[in-house]
């Protein structure tokens, strides 16, 4: 005998407009089915609230890998996609002067990855894919929080190659390596270096850090979504501030809204504890520098070492 539940459906955006079929799908099973209409930023951000308060069975979350373990019943439904391998050629000369390559890419066209491999290396090149360490969880999956799969194989190779749709990912695995990083693009059929980023936003980075020199008010930014919650690493800097002598508050959300961080004017500047990305894509956003953890220890190390010169 079948047992029927109340299910919870999550989808990504992208994807929002097959959730009426998938709904109707297992409601035909005899299940009871609802449908989250929140945004979700991935597998970091599931609705697990939601299914407590409607008191689901199970969550069921499209789209994505799982990120990390959670205290419900969740499901996890993949979305691949076979893209044109077609493109691959385009991008034999721009890495003719490469032997060493490493193939990064995310989990809609981790089925593809054999075959981009495979095309690689009849024509001459040695392949390396890396391993994540973090919360992806196949070889050379990349995501925009982990980079691992690449950044560990950075010391190995010549080049990379990013083999997916967008530039969210590999900007992330790009600012941790150090290698030419080749984007091949399969939906919009564009292949690109795009190494020009790296002095962009080191650059943007240093603006932050010495725009928060004078900081005295820092708030440090805290997300309650499942995949991002850090009261720890909050807490320890929120110490590291307080000990300069200067003023901290762990300010809280589930989803950063920026025009309600915006009218907390009495902060001079803002550290991240949520999605690392936070930090680097939306820092236009506030009025203020938004720094990440990395960048605020920078900040605290300028002062410090002001305040030793003025002792002198």
């Amino acid at each position: 005998m079948l047992m029927h539940m109340r299910i919870l459906l999550q989808f990504p955006e992208g994807l929002k407009q097959r959730a009426l079929e998938h709904a109707k799908r297992l409601e035909a099973e005899g299940n009871e089915v609802l449908i989250s209409a929140s945004p979700t930023f991935g597998a970091c951000d599931l609705a697990i609230d939601e299914a407590k308060n409607v008191k689901a069975d199970k969550l069921v979350h499209f789209g994505h890998a799982e990120f990390h373990k959670v205290d419900f019943n969740v499901e996890y439904v993949e979305y691949y996609t076979d893209a044109d391998l077609g493109i691959l050629n385009d991008s034999l000369k721009p890495l003719e002067n490469y032997k060493r390559i490493g193939i990064v890419t995310t989990i809609q066209q981790i089925r593809q990855l054999d075959a981009v491999r495979d095309f690689y290396e009849r024509n001459g090149k040695t392949v390396i894919i890396g391993r994540p360490y973090g919360f992806a969880k196949r070889s050379g999956q990349i995501l925009g929080c982990d980079i691992g799969s690449a950044a560990s194989i950075d010391r190995d190779v010549d080049a990379f190659v990013y083999f997916g749709g967008g530039l969210f990912h590999p900007l992330g695995a790009l600012l941790s390596t150090t290698k030419p990083f080749l984007v091949v693009e399969p939906y919009t059929m564009k292949v690109e270096f795009i190494d020009r980023y790296r002095d962009i936003y080191k650059r943007r980075s240093r603006g932050k850090i010495l725009g928060s020199v004078d900081a005295r008010n820092f708030g440090i930014l805290v997300s309650t979504k499942n995949g991002q919650f850090n009261m720890g690493l909050a807490k320890i800097i929120k110490d590291k501030i307080e000990g300069q002598g200067m003023s901290a508050a762990i300010l809280v959300s589930n989803s950063i809204d920026f025009d309600s961080v915006n009218n907390m004017m009495e902060f001079d500047a803002f550290v991240n504890t949520a999605c690392p990305r936070i930090a680097i894509d939306d820092i236009d956003r506030l009025r203020k520098p938004l720094l990440s953890a990395n960048e605020l220890m920078e900040v605290l190390r300028i002062k410090r070492e002001q305040k030793t010169m003025m002792l002198r």
